[in-house]
């Protein structure tokens, strides 16, 4: 898959009415989701352990999204072949108490991935030029009153670009992933999570009153893209009306970020080669 017609390119002029909600026409779903999706999950996986063993590079994905766009469900089926012990996940809810006394990176940088470890972010620090934007939460989070502007949003572009150039330089590779779903389908969703009871616990009267706020949203998402997708940290929009599609397309996003670290396994020195003969001998012969 060409994966370069979903990327937003540095600075490129974003309209996300333009781009589209749903699979191409020539997708095949059978084909995906039996043999292209397994295989990449497989690949996935290879390159994980190289990822582990190499312990140099970490690759950290941050999932944006409207309510119902399928963020958990991607994490669930797209990251089942990694290996838990070198993945974390962590959801992004409303700041507590604790992390308001602090600036709003405080709490994404106590989560980054390990060297050797890939990590999740459902929702991310762009919640704050998203959600804070729309409600204008800054209004009410403990800063100095000079510094809430105009120009806040720029410069929390230009704060993030620096945050995101600055672990890339450290080895922590970033790609950003935006799953791009439809209003329409998004109310078809919301509804099954009502007129299903074994979907019940997922609703939230909160999805519905925000749905209000829809084309403030979709403006802010794209302005957000503009700022801050980039050659170190790419955004990528994803279609995301059929589940399985944007589940594959981001499977493929993500065997390539790792593709291109190209982990390695250790090479061990001559010396422990040596322990390893002797030691391979002491246990050949039943010792």
């Amino acid at each position: 898959m060409n994966i370069e017609q979903y990327r937003i390119q540095p600075k490129e002029k974003v309209d996300l009415s333009k781009r589209t909600t749903r699979r191409p026409d020539d997708a095949d779903k059978k084909d995906i989701t039996e043999k292209l999706m397994p295989e990449n999950i497989q690949k996935m996986a290879d390159l994980q352990e190289r990822l582990y063993a190499e312990n140099r590079y970490a690759l950290l994905i941050c999932l944006q999204a409207m309510d119902a766009a399928g963020k958990d469900g991607a994490i669930k089926h797209v990251m089942t072949g990694l290996n838990p012990q070198g993945t974390q996940v962590v959801a992004f809810k409303q700041p507590s108490s604790e992390e308001m006394d602090h600036d709003y990176l405080w709490r994404i940088g106590r989560a980054l991935p390990r060297r050797g470890e890939v990590g999740i972010f459902n929702r991310s620090h762009y919640e704050e030029v998203i959600v804070a934007k729309v409600h204008n939460l800054v209004a009410n989070q403990q800063l100095p009153p000079e510094l809430v502007d105009a120009d806040i949003w720029q410069e929390r572009y230009r704060q993030i670009n620096d945050f995101e150039r600055y672990l890339h330089e450290n080895g922590i590779r970033t790609v950003k992933i935006y799953l791009h779903l439809s209003k329409d389908e998004q109310r078809d969703r919301l509804l099954d999570r009502i007129n299903e009871p074994e979907k019940n616990w997922k609703f939230s009267s909160g999805d519905v009153r925000e749905r209000k706020h829809w084309d403030e949203y979709m403006k802010a998402y794209e302005e957000m893209m503009e700022e801050t997708s980039t050659k170190e940290a790419p955004w990528y929009a994803v279609p995301a009306d059929n589940k399985w599609y944007a589940r594959y397309v981001i499977s493929e996003i993500v065997r390539q970020q790792l593709e291109a670290i190209d982990p390695q396994f250790p090479e061990l020195a001559q010396s422990e080669r040596d322990v390893l003969e002797e030691c391979r001998v002491l246990l050949e012969n039943g010792n």
